[in-house]
Formats: C-alpha cells, structure tokens, sequence
C-alpha cells in the first residue's frame, strides 16, 4: 500500500490564470482588423459594416493573477460596450489587472458605454482605461461599479480596487480620475458612505448642467453633475445596483440625444 502523504509535504497545485486580448480596427464604414486571444473576444453585431462593438471576457470573470486586455482603434463614430458585467471574484494572491485602451482619430467620436463591474468581497483588481482623442475627437465614457448583488444577500467587506482613467487629446491629459479602494472606504461620510454601487460619466463636451439636474431623481440615487473648461462629469452612487442602472440609461439618453443604448444592455 501507498502511504498517505502528510497534507504539509503535497505539492500546492498551479492554479490556471486567464489571459486574454482583443483589438479592434474601424476605418471608414469598414472592419479593418480584428484579432482575439485567449478569453478576450470582441464582437461586431452588425457585421463588418456595423459601428459597435462589444468586448467579453469569456472566463466569467477575474481573480488573483487574471490579465485582459481590450483595445479599440476609431476613425469616424463609434460606440463600444461589454457583453454583460465584469466580475471581480475573491483574490487569494496577486490583483487581477485589465487594460482598455481605446484611440479615436481626427474629429471622431466614442461612446465607452461598458455595463457595470462587480465587485466581490475580498477581490483585488488594478484597472486601467486610457483613450486617447486626435484633435478635434471627443468621447463619453462611463464607468459602474457595484458592490456584491444585494439580492443574493451579499456584503462586501474588504476588496482592494485600483482604477485609473484617463482621457488626453492630442497627447495632452484632458481628465484624470484615478480612484483607490478598500474596506476603509465602505462605510465613512466623505467616502460611499454605506452606498453599494457607484459610478461617472464624462463628457469632452460642455452641456447645460439643470436638464441633467432635473433628471437625477432616481428613488436611492444620489447625483451631482458639473460642466466645466469642455467637459460635463457627473457623479452618482446608489442603494443597489439597479436603480443606478436606470438613473444612468435616463441620463444616456439625455447625452445621446436619444440615440438607443447598445442591444446587450438589459433594463
């Protein structure tokens, strides 16, 4: 018989880390390029001559060790989203990081429209999102974050989030919002102050601030909107993640002149 080997002496098993990576190229009314690796893939509902797309992780999420990357390259007018939320999942070693890089040529437009990031209790994840705009292109990208899904009675008690968003214009940095947060962050007056979810929208463009005003009046939704030297931010946080989703689809379709939100997105 085999002896039983003491559970101190067993090798540890390598746990499998996803990778992935999808660029996309739009040029004119064209696909130009499309290439994917590794659970990274993106998506072109209307085919080659379509202006959305959509970018998912088919991992189901990340965890400790995790690393995607999305990046999109526009000449014209473009809208890009995700398939579903991203989900960060308890962390047992390392921070999962993602990297969005997104470039819009001369006089283009993007609307970054990516639906929410969950965040679970203890996960750790470093995002970084850069686009960078030719002269005369601008953009609108927003940003969700929720905390664990109240309905399945979750609570998040400690994470670690890095993000870091970034938006230059011919090289030169047009907005800056880096963000930090753990357990300290969850619960003080100057921070969510008890809010699970969260989340901003920025505009490269100045809009009158009392329409958008007037429309923050989603029951457990808590806003704040400012226009300022070429751009609108607007801040919200949110009981729960779904009266934050259709306070921010009002307010998109205030932005967008009542252009219809990407078809993956569910209210």
């Amino acid at each position: 018989m085999t002896a039983f080997q003491p559970i101190e002496t067993m090798p540890r098993a390598v746990m499998q880390r996803a990778w992935g990576e999808a660029l996309v190229t739009l040029t004119g009314d064209r696909l130009a390029r499309l290439r994917t690796e590794g659970s990274a893939k993106a998506i072109l509902p209307d085919g080659h001559t379509g202006r959305e797309v959509v970018f998912l992780n088919t991992s189901g999420g990340l965890t400790s060790g995790d690393h995607l990357r999305f990046q999109l390259q526009v000449e014209g007018r473009a809208v890009a989203t995700t398939q579903t939320a991203e989900r960060a999942y308890r962390a047992s070693g390392p921070p999962a990081r993602m990297d969005v890089r997104f470039q819009v040529g001369p006089g283009g437009w993007l609307d970054w429209l990516p639906q929410e990031t969950i965040l679970f209790d203890r996960s750790a994840l470093d995002r970084r999102t850069v686009i960078d705009l030719a002269p005369g292109a601008g953009c609108l990208a927003l940003e969700a974050v929720v905390l664990g899904r109240a309905a399945m009675g979750e609570t998040v008690r400690d994470l670690r989030f890095r993000d870091r968003r970034e938006i230059r214009r011919d090289g030169a940095p047009l907005w800056l919002d880096p963000l930090a947060l753990d357990s300290s962050a969850l619960a003080g007056s100057a921070t969510l102050n008890g809010a699970r979810a969260f989340a901003s929208l920025v505009v490269t463009a100045e809009h009158p601030v009392d329409p958008l005003r007037a429309i923050l009046d989603e029951p457990g939704v808590a806003g704040g909107v400012s226009s300022f030297a070429g751009r609108t931010v607007l801040r919200l946080m949110a009981v729960d993640g779904w009266p934050l989703r259709r306070q921010i689809v009002r307010l998109l379709h205030f932005l967008r002149q009542g252009r219809p939100l990407p078809r993956v997105w569910q209210v």
